[in-house]
């Protein structure tokens, strides 16, 4: 064979070579290497495959040979259907068939099937290197659109919404067609089934996009000072102010706004938010001047404020105000086909935060999460994945990675039955000691109870602090340690 150069246009590619003539396949990977390539060759069929899969890149599981040059006439696995082995293996690999005069028929039938080209023997070096140039650029182009792909993807402003069940995909399909709009968004449903995430799309899929995104939880923050992180305050409005400080509506001009928790605003907070809504105009306290707004508002709330209206703890005209589009996130619990789709999204996803390579669940782990409660929703899932990924020492996670509370149901677990009022306190003295400390020990009872008080009275912070006798910034301090979702 003639030495010829390739193009410089073309990079160095990573071609196998198989034929079952051994001096064929190679004469042929000798001439693929002087052309600048690197070339490996295998004589039948079934190497090449364990060629092939022996060749992934272990991090990414992505093929590191570009271009197959195969025979079609060969023993036991014949090239077509190596093609066919390939195509569904390894859809990215290129591959070039090898063929007599006398077999042209079955060469075109490989094209419909998948191959990039054919090359009649015997081979002629210039038509060899012309076709291994064009099959290359093939391969380049698959991979910068795969790679293109890869990074859409991870830009999509819904890439973290897993869902199957029907009612996630149409809540994700009102998203899609409200965030073009200016109209007022309100989300209800549980803590941690996803409220945040939510918001941020649709202002990431609104013509907004660009502009400022701010997030207020109005339960963590104390009623004194909620007004200044909404309104902003002038220096001298009260002790402590040295200085002008912006609020979060002012923050937010030209962008959107995301109010959490919006059903523990006081009632006088909701008469000044309500003037906001109206008419996008706000003095900040201690002010007399008026500041004007445009603000796209989505607000979301843990309780349903149907109720809190009927009890006269929620002002009805803010109610109907900010109750234009409604997205209703069912909790993690009632939508258990979920569970798995979103396991496996947050293994994958603290697999690379974590530098970690673990293959999933197995399947007494999957059905002990099928079988918890959830009470935290896809944070909880979310905390409960991460944890596991962190500790896992196995490829897989395990019963045994998972949390005391998950593993066992909540009608058998003696923190959680005292908590609800039954229970015998004596079944304490069962729980194993397994040598950590008193503060580890202690962790999931206590985070146990405190989801059990929160559960109890709604996820109402102030109500839940009362009742554990502690006040509301320790609860909210326990909640950020434990783990507990907080929006």
């Amino acid at each position: 064979m003639t030495t010829l150069a390739m193009p410089k246009s073309v990079k160095t590619g990573r071609v196998l070579v198989v034929d079952d003539d051994p001096i064929v396949a190679d004469a042929i990977a000798r001439f693929v290497e002087e052309l600048g390539h690197q070339a490996t060759h295998r004589t039948s069929a079934s190497a090449a495959l364990e060629a092939l899969e022996n060749a992934l890149d272990p991090d990414h599981k992505e093929p590191v040979i570009d271009l197959v040059v195969s025979d079609v006439s060969m023993p036991n696995m014949n090239g077509l259907e190596l093609l066919e082995e390939v195509r569904e293996r390894f859809p990215d690999v290129v591959m070039v068939m090898l063929t007599g005069y006398g077999t042209i028929e079955t060469a075109v039938s490989a094209i419909r099937t998948g191959a990039f080209d054919y090359i009649a023997k015997p081979v002629v070096d210039d038509e060899f290197a012309m076709t291994l140039e064009r099959a290359l650029g093939q391969r380049a182009l698959l991979l910068e659109n795969n790679d293109l792909r890869t990074r859409l993807a991870s830009r999509s402003p819904l890439k973290n919404l897993v869902a199957a069940d029907e009612r996630m995909l149409r809540a994700f399909e009102m998203v899609r067609t409200v965030a073009p709009s200016k109209a007022t968004v309100l989300m209800t449903g549980e803590s941690g089934t996803g409220k945040s995430l939510i918001a941020k799309a649709i202002h990431e899929l609104s013509p907004r996009s660009k502009n400022p995104y701010v997030e207020i939880h109005c339960g963590s923050i104390p009623e004194p000072l909620l007004e200044s992180e909404l309104f902003g305050h002038v220096r001298g409005a009260f002790t402590g102010a040295e200085h002008d400080k912006d609020g979060r509506f002012l923050v937010a001009h030209t962008g959107t706004i995301f109010i959490d928790e919006i059903n523990s605003a006081s009632p006088a907070m909701q008469l000044k938010l309500l003037r906001v809504l109206q008419e996008r105009q706000f003095e900040p306290v201690g002010s007399t001047q008026t500041k004007e707004i445009d603000v796209r508002v989505v607000l979301a709330a843990n309780q349903p404020l149907e109720e809190l209206v009927a009890k006269g703890e929620f002002r009805e005209d803010l109610y109907y105000r900010i109750n234009v589009v409604r997205v209703e996130l069912p909790a993690l619990r009632e939508r258990p086909a979920d569970i798995e789709p979103l396991a496996k999204h947050f293994v994958a996803h603290f697999n690379r935060e974590h530098h970690k390579r673990l293959g999933g669940l197995t399947d007494d782990a999957m059905h002990a999460l099928k079988r918890y409660t959830m009470p935290g929703n896809v944070r909880e899932l979310s905390n409960i994945i991460e944890r596991a990924v962190v500790l896992a020492p196995s490829d897989r996670i395990t019963m045994s990675d998972l949390p005391a509370h998950v593993r066992s149901d909540d009608a058998e677990n003696p923190i959680l039955r005292l908590r609800n009022g039954s229970g015998d306190p004596t079944e304490l003295a069962e729980v194993t000691y397994n040598g950590e400390s008193l503060a580890e020990a202690l962790r999931d009872p206590e985070r146990g109870i405190i989801l059990a008080a929160l559960r109890s009275n709604h996820w109402n912070r102030q109500q839940t602090a009362d009742d554990l006798e502690i006040n509301r910034t320790t609860l909210y301090k326990k909640m950020k340690t434990l783990g507990i979702d907080q929006g």
